[in-house]
């Protein structure tokens, strides 16, 4: 990322499709001709692994870091390939084009890759490239399989609530309930197969017009996981396998009571002891997947707050320090390039500082950010930007331009916008004046969530940290993607000399 250039922020999810969810169909194509028309170098994406309703269908909390989520499998693309008849698409179901329904999309793909693995099932489709990937893939998918046809099997009751023997693994019943079940693990497998497959072409057909995926991993995983339930010895657990203690954030001007995140943490020492085995697997996945790799929340990896479990808040955590020296220095040694993106946001210490700059990896600085005090040299200000950084006008997490401007500017944040800018502008205009102060910095990278490029208000915010319900459901309409907005962007990507070579273009 060492060269000027910029992307797009855009989960999956949010593209179109007549199938009530964005998917790795025709439509993530457009969008991938769209990118290099405008002469991006990047198309960011949210976490890729499986959601569920119980978790608000949230992509940064699931029950695996390594298996993908099988929602985003394109129906169209199982009928170009044979293992779905295109029939039973047809007229079935009518969802809505603006937002996700995640309950009726979770019965219609079941039905769909229902149909898929029946197919396989008696054509034998594919089964040498799926033996191929499940070969490759053993070390995660072989748990993952078996622990989400179990789910299923105890009606979605927490691992740690199956019968004993399963909760602790012991080989003998494994063993049996592998053979029992055996239909039911394999389908699991062939939805792994058919997701990794799908995006592969996807990621390949970017990669070859220039174009760099930017993945995202949350830096904890969830306790009912595949991942928890497989690797229990690197996490603080007590005896009946549930956590002694758990992630949050500590008391701040924001919240006093701090945030329980309610996450298992690491055992430090056990991850050392094994030469962080299982996060080297983790960060080689996630590098096969995407070119680049956002860390979310990255200052756990320095130190991190840890609440005692029966904790009702975060008030009484502490800080746990990360052998952090000894396990990038693992890292580095099996990945030379690291190609991480530090999310450094909120109060970043001096210690996380050093770390991030010591091993060279570009933070972050969001715009919407910029204005709420009166500081000339304030770090998100794109005047005070060095070079190694990646800057954006928001993120999944935070409103729209144009729904901050709308809705969450006080007076005097408008004020300092306007004199920054040199000129008073009209809410319909912000985005694109944002766009265009991110795009003139002296930062390597910009990145603009898709929401912003069609000037969208707070209506299409993507997550809403304060809220439950109806978050990451928002999608585009085929028809925002109008040559007005395309033109304006290749348009401001070349002038402020951020388009890819033109043999790409």
């Amino acid at each position: 990322m060492n060269k000027r250039g910029s992307g797009i922020l855009l989960h999956v999810t949010s593209l179109p499709s007549p199938h009530g969810i964005g998917d790795l169909g025709p439509w993530a194509y457009r969008f991938a001709d769209f990118l290099e028309e405008t002469r991006q170098s990047y198309w960011q994406v949210l976490p890729l692994s499986p959601t569920a309703p119980v978790y608000g269908n949230s992509p940064y909390s699931s029950v695996s870091t390594f298996a993908g989520n099988t929602l985003l499998i394109s129906p169209d693309l199982l009928v170009r390939d044979g293992l779905i008849d295109a029939s039973i698409l047809d007229g079935k179901h009518s969802f809505s084009e603006e937002r996700c329904d995640y309950d009726a999309v979770i019965d219609y793909k079941k039905t769909v890759l229902d149909h898929a693995y029946d197919s396989f099932s008696k054509k034998g489709t594919c089964r040498d490239r799926f033996d191929h990937f499940c070969l490759d893939n053993a070390s995660w998918l072989d748990n993952y399989s078996f622990f989400a046809a179990m789910k299923k099997r105890f009606d979605g009751r927490p691992w740690s609530e199956w019968p004993k023997e399963l909760r602790d693994r012991v080989p003998e019943t494994m063993a049996a309930v592998q053979s029992e079940c055996s239909a039911d693990i394999e389908r699991e497998k062939l939805g792994q197969y058919l997701f990794f497959e799908q995006w592969k072409e996807i990621k390949d057909y970017c990669n070859s017009r220039g174009i760099q995926i930017v993945g995202d991993i949350p830096i904890y995983v969830s306790y009912d996981s595949a991942d928890v339930w497989a690797h229990r010895e690197i996490f603080k657990l007590d005896g009946e396998k549930r956590p002694i203690a758990v992630a949050g954030a500590p008391p701040d001007y924001f919240c006093s009571s701090g945030q329980l995140w309610g996450n298992p943490v690491y055992d430090w020492d056990a991850l050392r002891q094994t030469g962080y085995a299982w996060w080297v697997e983790r960060m080689g996945h996630s590098l096969r997947l995407c070119d680049l790799v956002r860390v979310d929340h990255f200052r756990g990896l320095v130190a991190y707050w840890e609440v005692p479990v029966h904790e009702k808040n975060a008030v009484h955590g502490c800080w746990v320090e990360v052998p952090t020296d000894d396990f990038f220095g693992r890292l580095c040694s099996s990945f030379p390039s690291l190609p991480l993106i530090a999310e450094d946001l909120g109060i970043i210490t001096p210690d996380v500082r050093e770390t991030i700059t010591r091993l060279g990896l570009p933070g972050m600085k969001i715009l919407l950010f910029a204005f709420g005090e009166d500081n000339p040299m304030h770090i998100y200000l794109p005047h005070t930007y060095g070079r190694n950084c990646v800057v954006y006008t928001g993120t999944h997490d935070t409103n729209t331009a144009r729904g901050w401007f709308d809705r969450e500017a006080r007076p005097e944040d408008k004020e300092r916008l306007f004199r920054y800018l040199g000129r008073k502008i009209r809410s319909q205009d912000v985005n694109w004046e944002l766009i265009r102060l991110a795009m003139m910095s002296e930062a390597d990278t910009a990145i603009f969530p898709m929401q912003d490029i069609l000037g969208l208000g707070h209506e299409a915010q993507m997550n809403k940290p304060s809220v439950a319900h109806g978050n990451w459901a928002w999608r585009f309409l085929p028809e925002q993607l109008t040559e007005a907005v395309t033109a304006q962007l290749r348009s401001m990507t070349e002038t402020y000399g951020r388009g890819q070579p033109s043999s790409f273009v």
